[in-house]
C-alpha cells in the first residue's frame, strides 16, 4: 500500500514521507523539483525560513493545480520576532495557513518556554494547524513539554542507523507524549559513510527483498515509527523513495542487525577523490586528543633543552 498518514497528538493527520527543500537546494529555485515531487506522489513538502525556498515552494504548489487541502506544507522558524516570521513565511508561500510550523533549532529561541507560548498562539490564531520543534535533544524537548499548554506535535531530527543508539531515549520520551519524530539525513550510511558497518546488513536485506540499499534504509526508518524526510532532483530517485510505501517490512532480525551495526559507528574517515571529506565525531575527538598530547610532549622537550 502507499505511504499512510500518521495521526498527530492534536488530531491532525500528516503524510509519513516528506519532500525536503533544504540541503543542496538551499537558496535555489525549487519550483521544478517540487512540481516533479508532487507529480511523483509526494503530498508533504518541507521548507524553512533558513532555506530561502519558500517563494518557489509556494509557486510549485500554485502551479500544481491541486486543492490546498491535498498538500501538507511544513515550514520552520529561524530568526526574528516569531509572530512576524510566521506571517512572513505565509506571505512568501502565498498561503493562508501552514499545516506544520517548527522551531528550527533550540538555540534560535533565547527562552524556550516563552518562545513556545508564541507558537501556541500561532496555532490558536489558525496560522498553523500543528506546531512542533526540530533538532531538539531530550532535555530541550522536556523543557518545552513541562510547561506546554499545547504539546509539540513533531520533533524533526537528524536520524540514521549511525545515531539511533544515541536517540533511543529521545524516541521513547517522544512516544510517551505522542510526539512524532521526523528523520532527515537518514541515507547518511550510503551518501556519507560508504563502506561502513551498516553496509553488510543493508546489502543482505536488499538482496532478500530484491530492492535497493536506499529502500532498505527507508524501511528501517519506518520500522522505528519515524516519518521520512528526504530529497532529490532525480525523478528516478523520487520514484525509488515512493516505492517504499508498497514494500514489505524488514524482518526483526534484519532490523536488529542494522541497529547493531549502526551502534558501532561510521568509518573513522571518508575519502573521496583522495581527500578526507568527513570524519566521525569519535575520530575528531581522537585526533584532537593526539594533537594535544603531541603539543604537551613538544613543550616538555623544549623545557628540557632549555635547562
Amino acid at each position: 500500500m502507499p505511504f499512510e498518514t500518521v495521526t498527530l497528538n492534536d488530531g491532525n493527520k500528516m503524510p509519513s514521507i516528506a519532500f525536503g527543500t533544504g540541503s543542496v537546494n538551499k537558496g535555489t529555485d525549487v519550483t521544478a523539483i517540487c512540481q516533479l515531487a508532487i507529480d511523483t506522489g509526494f503530498s508533504h513538502i518541507d521548507t524553512a525560513q533558513a532555506y530561502s525556498t519558500e517563494v518557489t515552494v509556494g509557486r510549485a504548489i500554485r502551479e500544481s493545480g491541486l486543492p490546498r487541502s491535498d498538500l501538507f506544507v511544513t515550514s520552520k522558524y529561524h530568526h526574528g520576532e516569531i509572530q512576524f516570521s510566521v506571517r512572513a513565511s505565509l506571505y512568501q508561500l502565498q498561503l493562508q495557513y501552514l499545516d506544520l510550523y517548527l522551531i528550527h533549532g533550540p538555540t534560535l529561541v533565547p527562552d524556550l518556554e516563552e518562545g513556545w507560548k508564541q507558537f501556541e498562539r500561532i496555532k490558536d490564531d489558525g496560522l498553523a494547524k500543528s506546531i512542533g520543534v526540530s533538532n531538539f535533544n531530550l532535555e530541550e524537548l522536556q523543557t518545552i513539554v513541562k510547561s506546554a499548554r499545547i504539546l509539540p506535535a513533531v520533533n524533526q531530527i537528524n536520524f540514521s542507523p549511525y545515531n539511533y543508539a544515541q536517540n533511543k531515549d529521545l524516541l521513547a520520551y517522544a512516544a510517551k507524549h505522542g510526539i512524532v519524530i521526523e528523520g532527515y539525513s537518514s541515507l547518511t550510511p550510503i551518501r556519507s559513510y560508504p563502506g561502513g558497518p551498516v553496509d553488510a546488513p543493508v546489502a543482505a536485506a536488499a538482496k532478500r527483498l530484491g530492492i535497493t540499499p536506499t529502500q532498505v534504509i527507508l524501511l528501517w526508518v519506518q520500522s522505528k515509527g519515524v516519518v521520512i524526510v528526504t530529497t532529490s532532483s532525480s525523478k528516478a530517485h523520487m520514484e525509488e523513495y515512493m516505492a517504499v510505501g508498497d514494500l514489505p517490512p524488514l524482518t526483526d532480525e534484519e532490523i536488529t542487525a542494522i541497529d547493531e551495526a549502526g551502534a558501532k559507528g561510521p568509518p573513522s574517515a571518508v575519502v573521496r577523490g583522495g581527500k578526507v571529506v568527513s570524519r566521525s565525531p569519535m575520530a575528531v575527538v581522537a585526533t584532537c586528543t593526539t594533537l594535544i598530547f603531541l603539543a604537551y610532549l613538544f613543550m616538555r622537550c623544549h623545557m628540557f633543552i632549555a635547562l
